[in-house]
């Protein structure tokens, strides 16, 4: 068998099929994923270890295979034709291989497109300072920091560096020069490309993940001293993204770090992905924006105050995760169900409706 036009036919299927995934592993056929639902290419063969090993293999480069055999899981992005990228994580299980491979479009989405807050554009214009986009895996971050480093690509003459493990989209040429890193392949790690980028005369900085304490800690350095430095994190709220952050270094240097945050801090958008009514989903945020009050709470030590700020300041900009789930609740575009399970306190989007 031809390993790798036979890939080649299943990205085709999931391509044409609007498939956000493509899953394969040993005894069962190829799955693809449309609207959160797995659904089995039953027509296909049932995949044995000899193909997904030749499978994997085919996409791999030389230097990728020994990475791979050395870690026992990669993850990379494969360019297929002009029709999009796919994220690719490779990996053992049992003893034999599998993939997964999640598909990105080639056109990056706007915010409008992607019905994120229109606050956001507010934060791509920015001179300086930290922005960050948390939530859990597979909820859409990527595709909402691409939106707002397209806008800044087609807004400003500016220069962008990025630094992404793998990189997922790419951006047409307009008004920025944008440098994309890819970890291993163009860089060591996160950290050394972060600190090798603040001597590549960027302006703008985007970070795929913060994933230690020196990655963490040359961020937030960046943002302060005149970056404008997009980041993202695994967290689910904006209170419990500034806990991580500060948990991260060592209690002697936590007040430290504080004040640091709570001057270089713009904003967090923390976002998760609601099944929507007429099909597909649509992401939910909330929104902190950086104001005096915030930055107080975090200079004291008084997180666990930051929700009821958000709550309050809707007229600034910000958003909680209960108020964006009501509207679209209002607007038909999400259940009242789904609202009350996805929310972390029900009882308050029924209060809301009320």
């Amino acid at each position: 068998m031809d390993y790798l036009n036979y890939l080649k036919k299943l990205l085709d299927i999931a391509v044409r099929e609007e498939a956000s995934d493509l899953d394969i592993s040993v005894g069962h056929a190829p799955n693809i994923r449309i609207t959160g639902q797995l659904i089995p290419l039953s027509q296909e063969k049932i995949i044995m270890a000899k193909d997904s090993e030749e499978l994997a293999f085919s996409i791999m480069s030389e230097v990728q295979r020994k990475k791979f055999l050395e870690d026992k899981e990669i993850d990379f992005s494969y360019q297929y034709e002009d029709r999009g990228r796919f994220r690719i994580n490779i990996f053992f299980q049992r003893g034999s291989i599998s993939l997964a491979l999640r598909f990105i479009p080639s056109k990056v989405r706007t915010i409008e497109e992607l019905n994120l807050p229109p606050v956001l554009h507010d934060f791509t214009s920015r001179p300086q300072g930290l922005i960050l986009v948390t939530g859990a895996t597979s909820q859409g971050k990527s595709t909402t920091l691409a939106a707002m480093i397209d806008e800044i690509n087609h807004t400003r003459s500016v220069h962008i560096i990025t630094v992404e493990d793998p990189i997922e989209y790419t951006y047409p040429i307009d008004r920025a020069i944008i440098d994309q890193r890819e970890v291993v392949t163009d860089t060591l790690n996160f950290n050394n490309a972060l600190r090798a980028s603040l001597r590549q005369n960027p302006d703008v900085i985007m970070v795929g993940e913060m994933r230690d304490l020196e990655t963490i800690a040359t961020t937030i350095t960046a943002a302060e001293t005149g970056h404008l430095v997009f980041a993202t994190l695994h967290t689910n709220s904006a209170a419990q993204t500034i806990h991580r952050i500060v948990d991260v270094f060592p209690a002697d240097q936590q007040s430290q770090i504080r004040f640091q945050l709570s001057s270089s801090l713009l904003g967090i958008i923390s976002q998760r992905l609601i099944p929507r009514i007429k099909g597909g989903f649509i992401p939910v945020c909330e929104v902190l924006i950086c104001n005096n009050a915030i930055s107080n709470l975090i200079r004291e030590n008084k997180i666990h105050e930051i929700p009821a700020v958000i709550e309050t300041s809707a007229k600034e900009g910000m958003i909680s995760f209960n108020r964006a789930m009501v509207d679209l609740v209002r607007k038909k575009e999400i259940s009242l169900k789904n609202a009350t399970d996805y929310s972390l306190d029900p009882s308050e989007i029924r209060n809301l409706l009320r």
